[in-house]
C-alpha cells in the first residue's frame, strides 16, 4: 500500500526529530565532558600553581629565618664586643686607682714597714731555704734590713730553723716602682716577686680569670667595690691591714 505525501511528510518530520534530539543529547554529553575535563585540567594547574606557591614562600621564609639568625649572631657578637670593651676599660680603671693607692703606701713609714715585714716573710716561706738574698729599692735599704731581722727571729720560731738573709747592695729594684722587694735562692734561680706591682699584676690576672668566667657583668662593679679583694689579693687576709683603705 502506498504512503501517501502525508504521511511521508510525517514521517520525515519524525525522523528528523530524531535525530535532531540525539545530537542535541550527543551536543549535552560533549559538552559536559568538556566541562569534567576542563575542570580537572583546571584543578590540576591549580594545584600545580600552588606547590609551586607554597615552595616559594617556603623558601624566602627560611631565607628570612637565616637572615635574622645571621642578624641576630651579629647583634649579639657586637653586644659581647661592647661587653668586653666595656670589662677592659674597668679593668684598667680599677689597676690605676689601685696603683695610684700603692704609690701612697710607701709614703706612710709605718705602714709601709708593717707591709715590707709580711711581703719579706712571706718570701721566706715560700722558698724555705737556708740562705736567701733581698733585693729592694735602694732608698729602702735601712727599712728592709731591719724588717729582715724582724722576720728572721719569726721564721726561726716557726719553720724550727736557722736562715741566712742578705741584701743585694749591687744591683737594686729600679726606684721608680711603688716598692716591695723580691727574695731569692742561694743561687739566685728561684725568685719570689714580691713586689707592690707584681702583687698587682698576680691581683689583676685574678679578676680576669674571675670576670671572664661570670655570665654578665654586674652594673655595681666598681673601683670601690673590688678594693677588698684587691687589699686581699696583694697583702694576704689581715683585716689589720688598711694600706688600700
Amino acid at each position: 500500500m502506498a504512503l501517501s505525501d502525508a504521511d511521508v511528510q510525517k514521517q520525515i518530520k519524525h525522523m528528523m526529530a530524531f535525530i535532531e534530539q540525539e545530537a542535541n543529547e550527543k551536543a549535552e554529553e560533549i559538552d559536559a565532558k568538556a566541562e569534567e575535563e576542563f575542570n580537572i585540567e583546571k584543578g590540576r594547574l591549580v594545584q600545580t600553581q600552588r606547590v609551586k606557591i607554597m615552595e616559594f614562600y617556603e623558601k624566602k621564609e627560611k631565607q628570612i629565618e637565616q637572615h635574622k639568625k645571621i642578624q641576630m649572631s651579629n647583634l649579639m657578637n657586637q653586644a659581647r664586643l661592647k661587653v668586653l670593651k666595656a670589662r677592659d676599660d674597668m679593668i684598667v680603671d680599677l689597676l690605676n686607682d689601685a696603683r695610684q693607692r700603692l704609690a701612697d703606701i710607701a709614703l706612710d713609714p709605718a705602714r709601709y714597714t708593717t707591709l715590707l715585714e709580711g711581703l719579706i716573710l712571706q718570701g721566706f716561706y715560700q722558698l724555705l731555704e737556708p740562705k736567701v738574698t733581698v733585693r729592694c729599692r735602694q732608698q729602702d735599704v735601712e727599712i728592709v734590713q731591719a724588717a729582715i731581722d724582724k722576720d728572721i727571729a719569726i721564721y726561726k720560731d716557726t719553720v724550727k730553723s736557722n736562715i741566712v738573709v742578705r741584701i743585694d747592695q749591687n744591683r737594686f729594684l729600679s726606684s721608680d716602682i711603688c716598692g716591695g722587694v723580691e727574695v731569692y735562692n742561694d743561687n739566685g734561680k728561684i725568685k719570689v716577686a714580691n713586689t707592690l706591682e707584681s702583687r698587682l699584676d698576680l691581683m689583676a690576672q685574678q679578676v680576669e680569670v674571675q670576670l671572664s668566667s661570670s655570665p654578665t657583668l654586674n652594673s655595681t662593679f666598681t673601683t670601690a667595690n673590688m678594693m677588698p679583694e684587691i687589699r686581699v689579693s696583694l697583702f694576704g687576709p689581715n683585716p689589720n691591714r688598711k694600706f688600700l683603705d
